[in-house]
């Protein structure tokens, strides 16, 4: 009997000491959610806070420290235990500035002296040849469809009963999309393995899909679904050539859903994984022409010195940037370290009326797309050689979509009998992404070489969020929205 209690009561304690534990950081004065926080677990490992300021980590981390730090607020270094008796609500006090008014004394010349400096010292601060990185990456995607029209305009072999049906249908598929909550989230946690900026291989150790899929409606999907519908009431016999304008794009188009087959594998192609990290990761790197080199030019922006503040303990120059030029696009605040001159902080958003790509081939084509969504966060951290590495990720991009499109289905037949019909839809598009890096180390030439990247790799499509799923994982703790995310 003793044994056997004994053994529950070490079953117990470890079930209490493996939990994870969800905290969130507000400020002490406005009560208000701190995001982007850096919860350091170790002494170049940790999480970051999220946009709803919460975070979780193991709580096998027992007695050790841990040390919490945001741009503007004091650090905070407590234990597990102290962490619990706050009831996982952490306040984090504003750090008080003194400096301000000796650096804002001479705004202008300042802001152009430092931003000098960080030029050259980039060399010193960063580097981003061959570097491993575990890393977790999240990407939320928005569709919201302001308008979806389908039209049938010529289908003289068609019965007037089916093509009643089939408009009826057409319109039931309309108000659904319409009237859906369409957002999808997927994660997936990894090694990334970086050559250079065009070079890299990725590594999947789990990843997970979020969604509605009876409510996934890209728009290849309302086109494949309203094709079904049409398809339904022709002649299921047969098969069909299907073209749009002058393209074909199907020779053997049937009510067989080969897309869908395709669909259910639940497998990610891990070079489009690599691709878009690779992608991302380009935005926290200083090259010719690269996103932050742009931002730290002098033809291309003015710079004004705005404060200081203190990350980390360390004192750190605010400096705001706005295009000088019509070419030059974002406007947001550089955050720079008084000690080394490196960015450890960038925030950016498109300026005014700035937008990203723009094609306008409405009536031509009839297409028209605004890339009239771009902000972000990049985040750096100091690693034990000095060298600054991306932290944490952020970009959000957003569009406004119009696509009018003819479609013709061609029987397979002596008759070669014909349906068209077109469609046309309006509306919005948001994805957000996110990258955590979790450890950082450098890279042999010889061990890039070495590493082989699976082709697919599967994962788990989930209803719901699960938080079991990633226990024991340094990950980006969901937001209330995605917590909230239930299929219909």
């Amino acid at each position: 009997m003793n044994i056997k209690i004994t053994l529950i009561l070490l079953l117990a304690s470890f079930t209490v000491f493996s939990q994870n534990i969800t905290a969130k950081l507000i400020d002490k004065s406005t009560k208000k959610p701190i995001p982007y926080a850096t919860i350091k677990t170790g002494d170049y490992s940790g999480v970051i806070s999220n946009d709803d300021g919460f975070f979780t980590i193991n709580s096998e981390y027992g007695n050790k420290s841990l040390t919490i730090s945001c741009m503007g607020y004091q650090n905070k270094i407590m234990t597990i235990h102290e962490l619990n008796l706050l009831k996982h609500i952490i306040e984090l006090d504003v750090a008080i500035n003194q400096l301000g008014e000796v650096y804002i004394s001479n705004k202008a010349a300042n802001a152009d002296s430092i931003i000098t400096k960080v030029k050259n010292k980039l060399a010193i601060n960063y580097s981003s040849n061959l570097n491993k990185h575990s890393v977790f990456r999240r990407t939320t995607d928005y569709v919201d469809f302001k308008s979806l029209e389908f039209e049938i305009e010529k289908a003289s072999h068609v019965k007037k009963r089916n093509l009643e049906s089939v408009n009826e249908d057409l319109q039931a598929l309309s108000n659904k999309i319409k009237e859906s909550n369409i957002v999808q989230f997927d994660d997936f946690k990894g090694e990334f393995y970086a050559f250079n900026k065009d070079s890299s291989k990725l590594k999947v150790n789990k990843a997970t899909q979020l969604l509605d899929y009876k409510n996934d409606f890209s728009v290849e999907q309302i086109q494949e679904k309203a094709q079904h519908i049409i398809l339904k009431y022709l002649d299921t016999t047969k098969t069909y050539k299907l073209k749009t304008g002058i393209f074909k794009i199907e020779d053997s188009l049937s009510l067989k859903d080969e897309n869908q087959e395709e669909r259910n594998k639940h497998e990610y192609k891990v070079s489009h994984l690599n691709h878009a990290t690779r992608k991302l990761l380009r935005h926290s790197q200083f090259y010719e022409n690269s996103f932050l080199d742009k931002l730290l030019s002098f033809n291309l922006y003015e710079y004004t010195y705005e404060d200081t503040a203190y990350n980390n303990n360390e004192l750190t120059h605010i400096i705001s940037f706005t295009p000088k030029r019509g070419k030059a696009k974002y406007t947001g605040q550089l955050f720079i370290s008084n000690n080394t001159y490196a960015i450890t902080r960038v925030d950016y958003k498109y300026y005014k009326n700035r937008h990203g790509e723009k094609v306008n081939l409405k009536l031509i084509l009839g297409v028209k797309y605004i890339g009239n969504v771009s902000t972000g966060t990049l985040l750096f951290a100091k690693d034990s050689s000095n060298i600054y590495n991306p932290k944490y990720l952020k970009r959000t991009t957003g569009s406004y979509f119009y696509i009018n499109r003819d479609v013709k289905f061609i029987e397979n037949s002596t008759a070669r009998n014909k349906v068209s019909f077109s469609f046309k839809i309006e509306g919005d598009n948001q994805e957000k992404e996110e990258l955590l890096f979790t450890a950082n180390s450098k890279l042999s030439l010889q061990d890039f070489e070495g590493i082989i990247e699976d082709s697919v790799v599967p994962y788990k499509q989930l209803s719901k969020f699960e938080k079991t799923i990633w226990d024991n994982e340094q990950i980006i703790e969901p937001t209330l929205e995605m917590k909230a995310f239930t299929t219909n």
